[in-house]
């Protein structure tokens, strides 16, 4: 019997309504490198039995304590019954991608059985016209609950569940089972185990809260903000803390969006693959960027583009909770999630990309020296120091800010895997929409392809084929930005004023000429601090340069 740590059980506890908290992948085979050229679902069937075999997560059940006087604990069965948790299903005719895409989205929207493990698998055969694999092909839609697994450790488990070979599992190889179940805890065991957890979880408390206190007095002033000026402020910020309110931890409150809105039940899924030689092209013509920083300014770019087309883009840039591993060297493990977290301006109020990707890379190491000085850690141990019954409460009443966004980014395998012999071709993680948060765009690197997912609610995002577009025209425009500029030789460049022309150029009859500022330099060493965007003053999107609507017609990802 294993209990759950402080972040895995608020997972549990954000799983309510509409709010779903189960994390999925999508991954197309190509069976025509299996042995004979085809695979049947028994064979897929035993091959995921072999690997899945290896993993408690997959035996585990949830056991509550009553009246939540302490977090739950999981309880291992004795083997998995791999035929109630892996389904056989298949796309009708003519089984292309935007079928694939609203099928996936159905079984996304379905929330887990809580009285059994929780994953499930689903094997989706049919494939017939999508484009990158040949007819025949099959998928493996998968989904764990985020109380199991996080980012890096479903990289490991994404790995263990293949074989780098296409050699399929040999008879002699089929799970043993066998292993032996844990008992059912008696109510007694649990009251005491509550008890002792509880008290003893205090000490630990108020060592955090000391050392905690400390590491944000070393920030000083100018990071955490002037106290002096909050005045009679302070008390009400700290009551809305108190209240659950997180919003007053954002250093500025984002604009709201269609994607800020409570979500539905209905989910959408679209996925792009990108050449991952070409984001390390782009870092390099640029200088002075990470991976993390290009992803950022993709996600910007296609939300300046999606959101501009339908006249809704703010002044202000949104902000993107963006996800942080705590787990070091150590990918894999049974040690429950270890992530943390910060908030990241995507710079969506930017059409110039350079200029964007120059702000976003700023404001990054802003984020990483305050992060830093504080702890990535910070939430992950306030949850695990806290007694139970008050982190229920604290979980349960929390209001999470209205974002709109989350943006993550997993390194993944860089060499080919295989399923029962069968070729992983397209792999795309497939994240959580949220309350007040209803776009999730998730990267994940396979085999020099970025596979880009977005996820949202039907209602807010109708129509995911065009914001795939503008994921795919975001990144030609990095692309092509950063060519240029690496063609320029230049040092300096003045990327400000090049904007503030196209804006001036661009702007509607009557409109007052637009603001220049410059960007900072793209090279590390002479960077300024990144500006605000030149801004027309006739409205909000008119002066802007703007491409034509996406086309929506639907396609598949391709690298």
């Amino acid at each position: 019997m294993k209990q759950l740590s402080g972040a895995d059980a608020m997972f549990l506890q954000l799983e309510h309504g509409n709010n779903f908290m189960h994390v999925a992948s999508l991954a197309l085979y190509d069976p025509s490198t299996a042995p004979g050229g085809k695979v049947r679902f028994k064979d897929v069937l035993r091959h995921f039995a072999a690997r899945v075999e290896e993993f408690p997560q997959f035996r585990r059940r949830l056991v509550r304590v009553p009246l939540s006087l302490d977090r739950p604990y999981w309880i291992e069965d004795s083997g998995i019954d791999v035929e109630f948790h892996v389904r056989h299903i298949a796309l009708p005719h003519p089984g292309d991608w935007r079928q694939l895409c609203i099928q996936v989205a159905r079984l996304h929207s379905r929330p887990l059985d809580r009285s059994k493990p929780l994953w499930e698998a689903y094997i989706i055969e049919g494939l017939h016209n999508v484009p990158g694999v040949p007819a025949g092909s099959f998928a493996l839609y998968c989904k764990m609950h985020h109380a199991i697994i996080d980012g890096e450790s479903g990289t490991e488990l994404l790995k263990a569940l293949h074989s780098v070979t296409p050699e399929p599992i040999d008879e002699d190889d089929a799970p043993l089972g066998g292993f032996t179940a844990d008992r059912e805890p008696l109510l007694p065991e649990l009251y005491s185990r509550a008890l002792v957890q509880n008290l003893g979880r205090l000490p630990s408390l108020a060592r955090f809260s000391l050392g905690t206190a400390k590491r944000v007095a070393s920030l000083g002033a100018g990071a955490v903000g002037n106290l002096s000026e909050l005045g009679s402020s302070l008390l009400p910020q700290l009551r809305t803390l108190l209240s659950g309110d997180l919003s007053p931890l954002l250093a500025k409150l984002p604009p709201k969006t269609r994607f800020s809105s409570d979500v539905s039940a209905h989910r959408v899924f679209e996925a792009v693959g990108l050449p991952l030689a070409e984001f390390k092209t782009i870092r390099k013509q640029v200088g002075g960027v990470t991976l993390n920083d290009l992803f950022l300014a993709l996600v910007g770019g296609a939300l300046n583009k999606y959101l501009g087309d339908r006249h809704e883009l703010p002044d202000t840039s949104m902000i993107a909770g963006v996800p942080m591993t705590l787990r070091g060297e150590d990918k894999g493990g049974d040690r429950g999630n270890q992530v943390g977290f910060t908030f990241m301006p995507v710079y969506s109020d930017i059409a110039d990309p350079l200029l964007r990707l120059r702000a976003i890379a700023e404001s990054a190491e802003t984020s990483k020296r305050v992060t830093d000085a504080v702890g990535k850690e910070l939430a992950r141990d306030l949850l695990e120091y806290l007694p139970a019954p008050i982190s229920d409460a604290l979980v349960r009443n929390v209001k999470l800010p209205k974002i709109g966004l989350i943006v993550s980014n997993v390194r993944g395998p860089d060499v080919p895997l295989y399923m029962a012999g069968a070729h992983l071709v397209n792999y795309s993680p497939i994240s959580i929409a949220l309350d007040g948060i209803g776009l999730n765009v998730t990267g994940f690197s396979y085999n020099g392809t970025m596979w880009i997912c977005a996820v949202s609610c039907r209602e807010m995002m109708p129509d995911p084929a065009a914001f795939a577009d503008c994921l795919r025209a975001s990144f030609e425009e990095l692309k092509e930005a950063a060519a240029r500029y690496a063609a320029s030789g230049a040092d300096e460049p003045s990327l400000g004023e090049e904007y503030a022309e196209v804006e001036e150029a661009g702007s509607a009859p009557g409109a007052r000429p637009a603001r220049t500022r410059k960007s900072p330099s793209a090279r590390p060493k002479k960077r300024a601090a990144a500006k605000t965007r030149a801004r027309p003053a006739a409205g909000k999107s008119a002066a802007r340069p703007r491409r034509k609507p996406a086309d929506t017609a639907a396609g598949v990802p391709q690298a």
